[in-house]
């Protein structure tokens, strides 16, 4: 099914985890697929050569999506590849490191705030600069799990600012939603990625599976097949929704 063939298409943070399975899904389905990374320079130079040797098409790009400057850099390499952008996928985002909020140094707030709220904003930002004289386009943003339940010990910092991306979402969806675009979120709980590699364990991964009705953790792919669906037509008439995908954990 190649029902996005020609769609341009931009994914940040798009290189490891749910970013490198939804740049895989969205070049299986035609897109022409610009993504950007940071440090997974190694990672994103094979995903690109995997889609371009299949016929497909993709660019990565280093970026910084901290600054303004960064962003727009960017999104003029992907234009310039590609043409205008028709999908964003404003995935990018991390922890950083776990710390009480007593403990917490201001600097490891303003931080997440720099790589998730801010890197989410300017994205949007740039996106929407492209579609809305065109009047048409798709937004789905990451949020998680954490901004609803406050998130694991020592992550109040990200539960805030997943907390954030979710009421910026909703607010966009109504600002755009005249001009022909829609913006939507997803909210994963558990999924197998180097997040859960890096800041948990494998007793607090087994005691979170053991809690979620459908008995597993989630894939990097089944999130991806939800940013496809909100991104394609089929959700023509959805916006300003986060939807979850976390096998139930969310009902307790």
């Amino acid at each position: 099914m190649r029902e996005l063939a020609n769609k341009v298409v931009v994914v940040t943070g798009g290189a490891s985890g749910i970013g490198a399975a939804t740049t895989r899904a969205f070049a299986a389905a035609g897109a022409k697929v610009a993504f950007t990374y940071v440090t997974s320079g190694e990672d994103a130079r094979a995903i690109e050569a995997d889609i371009v040797g299949a016929g497909g098409s993709a660019r990565a790009i280093e970026a910084d999506l901290t600054t303004a400057g960064g962003v727009d850099a960017a999104f003029a390499a992907a234009t310039q590849a590609f043409g205008p952008i028709d999908i964003l996928f404003a995935n990018a985002g991390g922890l950083i490191q776990r710390s009480r909020c007593v403990d917490m140094d201001p600097d490891l707030f303003a931080r997440s705030v720099d790589l998730n709220l801010t890197s989410t904003y300017l994205a949007c930002q740039a996106a929407l600069r492209i579609m809305e004289p065109r009047r048409t386009g798709a937004i789905v943003t990451m949020s998680s799990l954490a901004a609803f339940d406050g998130g694991g010990f020592g992550a109040s910092h990200y539960a805030a600012m997943k907390g954030a991306i979710a009421t910026y979402t909703r607010s966009l969806a109504k600002e755009v939603g005249p001009l022909g675009i829609r913006v939507n979120g997803v909210a994963p709980g558990l999924i197998a990625t180097r997040f859960h590699d890096t800041f948990n364990t494998p007793e607090g991964r087994r005691s979170t599976v053991e809690k979620t009705p459908l008995r597993r953790e989630g894939t990097p792919e089944d999130v991806a097949e939800l940013v496809l669906f909100l991104a394609s037509e089929r959700a023509s008439f959805i916006t300003g929704e986060i939807v979850h995908v976390n096998g139930g954990l969310g009902l307790f």
